[in-house]
C-alpha cells in the first residue's frame, strides 16, 4: 500500500498549473469538508486504499470550508456541480470522472487509470 503524499489546493493559480500538468499527469482532486462526518470517511477509505504511484496520479487536497472560492472555481472550470465531499480526475485538461459521497471509491479510481492509458 502506498501513502498518499497530498499537495494542498489553497489558491486558484494552483488550479489552473494542474490542469496544465494534467496533459503529463493525472491530477486527482479531493474536495473535503472538515465540518461533515461522511466527508472524513470518504477521505479515510481513500487514504486506506490509496496504492498508486506517484507518476499514476497528482493527489490534490481542497479544504473547502477554508478555501471554498478555490472550490467554485473548480466547479464552473470543469462543469462539474459542487458537492461535498468529492473527487474529479483530471486528465488532459478535462474532468473525466467525478464522484462524490461515498460513490468515492478506489475501485473506481483503479478502473479509470486503465481505460485513460
Amino acid at each position: 500500500m502506498s501513502k498518499i503524499i497530498w499537495k494542498f489546493l489553497t489558491d486558484i493559480k494552483q488550479v489552473d498549473e494542474l490542469v496544465e500538468q494534467s496533459h503529463q499527469q493525472r491530477s486527482l482532486i479531493f474536495k473535503h469538508s472538515t465540518r461533515c462526518p461522511v466527508s472524513a470517511l470518504a477521505k479515510n477509505r481513500l487514504e486506506s486504499k490509496w496504492d498508486f504511484g506517484e507518476e499514476e496520479f497528482a493527489p490534490y487536497f481542497l479544504d473547502l470550508i477554508a478555501h471554498r472560492q478555490v472550490s467554485n472555481y473548480i466547479a464552473d472550470k470543469f462543469g462539474v456541480a459542487h458537492e461535498s465531499p468529492q473527487v474529479l480526475l483530471i486528465h488532459d485538461g478535462a474532468c473525466t470522472y467525478h464522484a462524490s459521497h461515498l460513490d468515492i471509491e478506489i475501485g473506481r479510481l483503479r478502473h479509470e487509470r486503465s481505460v485513460s492509458h
